[in-house]
């Protein structure tokens, strides 16, 4: 059934004589259900024209525009080579623009002046096909996806000057047209392409999905249509760091919504001037969202940093224990780039033993996702034999927001050390034993100067929970700590030139120094504990 109706003909005649496409016709008429968008192109011209029962000789055909100058058909790389004609007949064929762009030519067809030809060229399944054979031979792994179609800015000038148009006309007859009782052109793109992506590629369209497949489209013809508005609104077009232009969609919308009707006529004919040339693709760009690895690691080595130590450029150790294991999963995820996190860090000279420190890695546009619970294993298993400096564990899958779990300990948990500690003058055992009576002692410490060049000055009041001592000799002892997460455990112990206070010199009367430092607990339920 036909989805225009008797009070639709003059508006539909009106629009179609001006160079409008039956789609764009449509949408300005209201038609707000799906199927009528789905039929291919040359039926529905046919059906548009039938219904305006116009006389042969007086036809509105649209015939053949002269191929734009510089133009030249040749087969498309990146995943296009060696493709045939897009339709057995030889019609719709990909031209390869001078500058790299991709433009879809249907010979039977002027452009419409509203969409200049997204309703007409790029939404049949010809382009639909080209699109996801890119997407294809990106080599990524998804099981959904979501679509981002980029459109030309002007194109919002166009069709706000078609509202105007149909609009006025429909005031002749005292009725109203609203800018929202119409259909936006994405909306409709959405419409008839959604199905068509889904069937290609063998999997649903869904807006939370983390594969997304970029469509920017672009018409170098018209690019000043939208100009004349900055003359008009210039506080809506100020620019920005990231933006290659003042003209972005939300500038020239934010434009179109202030700027007087009879202004906007002055400035830009309503109906918009028919194009030469249709829109262009201009990229076509596959992503996949992040995923998150999470473990635990244990640090054996007194020689390996948590994260690349470079000073000044150069750089101190070969290795760190980020690097130690987000190459193995850089490489099998392949992924693009990493964020390492952890709950804390240790120094370069501290071991990091028990249960191990938790840790997180954010693996940036991966191309392979999915992983049985056995091929992480393996994948723990790979980084294990590959160092003796670190070892992984419970390394398994996580989601974003369960990182939160991790940053929430780092200052409220409780964390256990082990020290060997030399002091200045002998002591015996029973110098001792007092630091085991000692319980949740408070200290302050301001920032330390060894981290000041990265960290804030402040002091932080800290919670020393308990201490154990073993006598080693007269002038060594080793010194178990439980304390509040974010201690600094060196400067407890020797001061830091007065900085902390109290501290292990003060306690005892002694000047003492730290030799060896273990993390033996980091006390984060997180993340999950697996069986071996």
């Amino acid at each position: 059934m036909f989805p225009l109706t008797v009070e639709n003909k003059h508006v539909a005649q009106l629009l179609l004589s001006t160079g409008t496409c039956p789609r764009c016709i449509f949408r300005f008429c209201g038609v707000d259900f799906h199927a009528p968008y789905k039929l291919p192109y040359k039926e529905l011209l046919n059906e548009l024209q039938k219904f305006l029962e116009t006389e042969k000789d007086e036809l509105i055909s649209e015939v053949p525009n002269p191929p734009p100058k510089k133009i030249r058909l040749q087969e498309l790389e990146d995943g296009i080579d060696g493709m045939d004609n897009l339709s057995q007949n030889g019609e719709g064929k990909i031209l390869i623009i001078e500058d790299g762009s991709i433009a879809s030519k249907n010979s039977n067809l002027n452009v419409c002046n509203v969409c200049l030809g997204i309703l007409q060229d790029f939404c049949e399944k010809e382009f639909i096909k080209k699109v996801c054979q890119k997407v294809e031979a990106s080599g990524f792994e998804f099981t959904n996806l979501v679509l981002s179609i980029s459109f030309p800015p002007q194109l919002s000038v166009r069709e706000h000057a078609a509202w105007l148009l149909v609009k006025q006309e429909m005031g002749k007859q005292s009725l109203s047209l609203e800018r929202n009782d119409t259909v936006q052109l994405k909306e409709a793109y959405k419409w008839i392409t959604h199905p068509l992506f889904s069937e290609e590629l063998g999997v649903p369209i869904d807006g939370k999905s983390l594969f997304e497949v970029s469509v920017v489209f672009a018409h170098p013809e018209t690019v000043e249509d939208c100009h004349f508005l900055r003359a008009i609104c210039p506080d809506c077009f100020k620019p920005a760091k990231n933006k290659q232009s003042v003209f972005t969609r939300m500038a020239v919308m934010k434009a179109l919504n202030k700027i007087k009707e009879e202004d906007f006529r002055k400035q830009f004919p309503c109906p918009p001037n028919s194009p030469k040339a249709v829109c262009s693709v201009v990229e076509i760009e596959c992503a996949h969202g992040a995923v998150f690895v999470a473990g635990r690691y244990n640090k054996y080595s007194r020689n390996l940093p948590q994260t690349p130590w470079i000073i000044d450029g150069e750089r101190k150790l070969d290795s760190s224990v980020e690097e130690l294991i987000s190459d193995h999963l850089l490489t099998v995820f392949k992924a693009e780039s990493f964020n390492f996190s952890s709950s804390g860090r240790e120094d370069v000279d501290v071991r990091t033993l028990g249960n191990g420190r938790p840790f997180a890695i954010e693996l940036v546009n991966p191309h392979r996702v999915h992983f049985t619970s056995q091929e992480i294993k393996e994948l723990q298993q790979k980084i294990n034999n590959s160092s003796n400096k670190i070892q992984v564990r419970d390394l398994q899958l996580v989601t974003r927001e369960a990182i939160g779990h991790m940053k929430e300990g780092e200052e409220e948990k409780t964390k256990t050390y082990s020290a060997l500690i030399w002091t200045n003058k002998a002591i015996q055992r029973k110098d001792l034993g007092f630091l085991d009576d000692i319980k949740d002692l408070k200290i302050d410490q301001k920032t330390p100067l060894r981290v000041l060049h990265r960290r804030p000055l402040a002091v932080r009041t800290r919670i020393i929970h308990s201490m154990e001592t073993h006598y080693v000799d007269e002038h060594h002892f080793r010194l178990y700590l439980k304390t509040q997460a974010g201690t600094y455990i060196k400067e407890f112990v020797h001061g830091d030139f007065g900085r902390t206070k109290p501290n292990i010199c003060s306690l005892m009367d002694v000047t003492a120094d730290i030799l060896e430092l273990d993390v033996e607990s980091v006390d984060v339920d997180w993340p999950p504990a697996l069986d071996d």
